[in-house]
């Protein structure tokens, strides 16, 4: 039966997550918070509301065991991104051009003339907000493998927008 145990190994390893060393390190603290601190925050809850009387009939007791419980799962699924996790380099260039990879910054044009920047990640890593792109993303899927000068056409959800790529890092 050791077959067995090889094959759920395998299936936990899944393929590799490529990070940023930011996003890396910025998962790394988020699970030593949750580890060293709001783990204990939710067991002095979990106990205050045992404490309160009768956990059969607690809405208190039933959220923080709730809580707790969350907060397992994001710990697992932290350490299996960590454990999974492949360091992004920075970008090669090909024949003196620079190609948009994973990892990469890209400065772009819109056909309107406004100026976007963002980092092409990793679902795992995307967030809009602060200019992380993912690269199943329309934007990210439309950048990947284009070089500086090069004309995107992207369809939104707003319509066709065309990028200029303008500078890659």
């Amino acid at each position: 039966m050791a077959g067995n145990s090889t094959s759920s190994n395998n299936a936990r390893e899944k393929e590799k997550i490529p990070l940023t060393r930011e996003g890396y390190e910025e998962k790394k603290a988020r699970l030593h918070y949750l580890i060293t601190e709001r783990r204990q925050q939710v067991a002095d809850y979990i106990h205050e509301a045992k404490e309160a009387g009768d956990v059969s009939e607690s809405s208190a007791y039933e959220d923080a065991k709730n809580l707790q419980a969350m907060i397992e799962g994001e710990i697992q699924e932290l350490q299996i991104v960590l454990d999974n996790a492949i360091i992004l380099e920075a970008p090669a260039s090909d024949d003196d051009k620079r190609v948009v990879r994973l990892g990469s910054t890209v400065e772009v044009e819109t056909d309107r003339g406004g100026v976007r920047k963002y980092q092409l990640v990793s679902t795992v890593e995307a967030n809009s907000t602060i200019g992380k792109l993912s690269d199943q993303s329309p934007v990210g899927r439309a950048l990947l493998g284009r070089v500086e000068g090069e004309k995107v056409e992207v369809a939104t959800p707003g319509g066709q927008v065309v990028y200029t790529i303008r500078s890659i890092a």
